[in-house]
């Protein structure tokens, strides 16, 4: 099958719905159907089955997602100059990571590699490398392993309590109140923290560390954020010097992708930062 077709099927394969390749592609969801057809056509077997309203790739889809994206990285290391270290990465992490970690070494990379090209996708939800939705993924547990992944602990985040560094001071207020996650979050470890501290809670409650993050800032309440982020803004400061929790940070990554030069250099790049 030739790169036109599986261009489609990547697309289809990353966003998990017609209208969001059509997005990508620039093009109309009727373009994206037809070409997923085609592309079905000549292979002779089904790509995708639809699941609730959206496109889950089958066996035959898995392995056409995982031939398109090595015909993309080859044409992206050769765009690099075909020096050893170009190609194109797609990484997942949560915002907060991906904000106030990730972007802040990417120099480091860059410097590095001139040739790679990063995709630094920042969702709250865990995207899927089965599906093909990313080739690196960042996750603040430990992940389940299959048989087409491989995963890693890269180090520890440690937890505190911390507020606004300023809080305006207002006579008979109450003390600051806590700020915690959405029902959906409830069974990650800083959310079960929070549900068990004792003091008043806010109208608040978020989806993402990242929003957190700027609900404190904002002055809003206290609440958990990961310490060696959080000590190094000015708009925050610790209330309490206890760890309250630790979470683990494991890479997870596509096991046919080892030697790959791009992927390789954008995982030694993340184990450098869990280094120090």
């Amino acid at each position: 099958m030739d790169w036109d077709h599986l261009r489609f099927v990547l697309a289809a394969g990353r966003a998990g719905t017609l209208a969001g390749a059509a997005r990508r592609l620039g093009v109309d969801q009727t373009t994206v159907g037809r070409r997923l057809a085609a592309a079905e056509a000549a292979l002779g077997t089904r790509l995708f089955d639809r699941v609730e309203g959206r496109l889950r790739p089958t066996a035959a889809g898995t392995a056409a997602l995982a031939r398109a994206e090595r015909m993309e990285r080859a044409a992206a290391e050769l765009d690099g100059g075909g020096d050893g270290g170009g190609g194109l990465v797609r990484l997942t992490a949560v915002p907060l990571l991906a904000n106030r970690l990730l972007v802040p070494a990417l120099p480091a990379l860059t410097a590095a590699r001139p040739g790679l090209r990063l995709e630094l996708l920042a969702e709250p939800r865990n995207l899927s490398l089965t599906r093909r939705e990313a080739d690196l993924a960042l996750r603040l547990a430990r992940p389940e392993q299959g048989g087409a992944t491989l995963a890693r602990r890269l180090g520890r985040l440690d937890y505190a309590v911390y507020g606004p560094r300023r809080v305006p001071r207002r006579r008979g207020a109450e003390p600051l109140p806590w700020i915690g996650y959405e029902e959906g979050l409830a069974h990650i470890p800083p959310a079960r923290w929070l549900a068990a501290a004792e003091g008043p809670r806010a109208p608040l409650a978020v989806q993402d560390a990242e929003t957190l993050w700027q609900a404190l800032a904002a002055g809003l309440g206290k609440s958990l954020l990961p310490c060696r982020l959080a000590d190094a803004e000015p708009a925050l400061r610790r209330l309490d010097p206890a760890v309250a929790l630790t979470r683990e940070v494991w890479l997870l990554r596509h096991a046919d992708q080892r030697g790959e030069p791009a992927v390789e250099a954008a995982v030694a790049w993340l184990e450098g930062i869990f280094a120090t």
